[in-house]
């Protein structure tokens, strides 16, 4: 992908960031308030969906949902159209809002699948970790107990919230809401196939195809459906689904190599999680294949090539575009 095409701004991006991590945040809220779960089961809850995440994969789907509702006719910067829109309110679809029902409750429920995932991940029976996002994970700051079952309400939630009556929540078509669960249901399955398939590569050698067989459900099932549930959202044609599958298919991969290098090459402090886990269980992992230079060459092609798919069917000025190069530049 050439250098010259344009991007959005750091500062402008990190608004934007901001504004859509604050619509989650509510509508996360108003969803636990709404099931109303037992002491220590919300807490737990609540505890797993805060803290310092990238919030990714509801990005995804926000950048995503833009990208095909505002298409490539727009000459605003993104952040500063989006911005000048009404703040974040208890109801969704306020007038001004610029993201729909179907795409918030796709937000949700990917945060919600993913946070899941990194509960259970920390378990001792899995990784064993202390540490998630600067702070001490579900099982330490709860129970193990608590902790497995608040893994167990989010995943039942990621699917309640595209489908069910919440307060604060506009009510959401049926045929909408249909074909969302249908593209999340197969890749939260996937997911877990990639879960296992890590823990079977453990201790031993594989090749990169297989490595990448792994990742591409372990880690690129969510962020395909993340995409893929945004641009439904915004009714997106069967070809501009297409061009979203291949952005996310690419981005997934060269997400995964990046957390594999930032493993052996960032802090603890700068993660936010154990630094060196990786090692500690001797994963198989891109680093271990390749060495750090080139898993990171490999890594900026998978995203040239994300990208790609995205400006010949959009243009260069859209959101997944901005959020691509925000996350090719992470440190975390």
């Amino acid at each position: 992908m050439s250098a010259s095409i344009p991007t959005m701004p750091p500062q402008s991006f990190d608004d934007y960031r901001t504004y859509i991590t604050s619509l989650l945040q509510e509508d996360v809220a108003n969803l636990l308030a709404h099931v109303s779960l037992p002491h220590p089961l919300g807490q737990a809850c609540e505890y797993a969906m805060t803290g310092s995440g990238k919030r990714v994969r509801p990005l995804l789907a926000a950048s995503a949902f833009l990208t095909v509702h505002l298409g490539s006719t727009s000459d605003k910067p993104l952040a500063k159209t989006l911005l000048s829109q009404a703040p974040p309110s208890s109801a969704l679809m306020a007038e001004g809002q610029p993201l729909n029902s179907a795409c918030r409750r796709a937000m949700v429920a990917v945060e919600l699948l993913h946070a899941y995932s990194l509960v259970h991940d920390d378990l001792p029976c899995m990784d064993d970790d202390d540490l998630r996002r600067g702070r001490p994970t579900c099982h330490i700051a709860f129970d193990e107990a608590t902790a497995l079952l608040a893994g167990d309400v989010l995943q039942t939630l990621s699917f309640e919230i595209l489908s069910m009556h919440v307060a604060g929540f506009e009510p959401i078509e049926p045929k909408c809401s249909l074909q969302l669960i249908q593209t999340f249901a197969p890749r939260a399955r996937r997911m877990v196939n990639g879960q296992m398939l890590d823990l079977n590569a453990e201790q031993r050698f594989v090749s990169q195809a297989d490595l990448e067989a792994i990742h591409r459900d372990k880690t690129g099932a969510l962020i395909e459906a993340a995409t893929l549930m945004g641009g439904i959202s915004a009714n997106a044609t069967s070809a501009q689904l297409d061009a979203l599958q291949s952005f996310a298919a690419n981005i997934g991969l060269a997400f995964q190599v990046q957390d594999d290098i930032l493993d052996v090459t960032a802090s603890t402090d700068m993660l936010g999680k154990p630094a060196g886990s990786d090692q500690k269980l001797d994963k198989s992992t891109y680093v271990k294949l390749m060495g750090v230079e080139a898993a990171n060459d490999y890594a900026k092609q998978l995203f040239e090539t994300g990208k790609a798919a995205i400006v010949t069917t959009f243009g260069p000025n859209n959101a997944l575009i901005a959020l691509a190069d925000w996350l090719w530049h992470r440190q975390k």
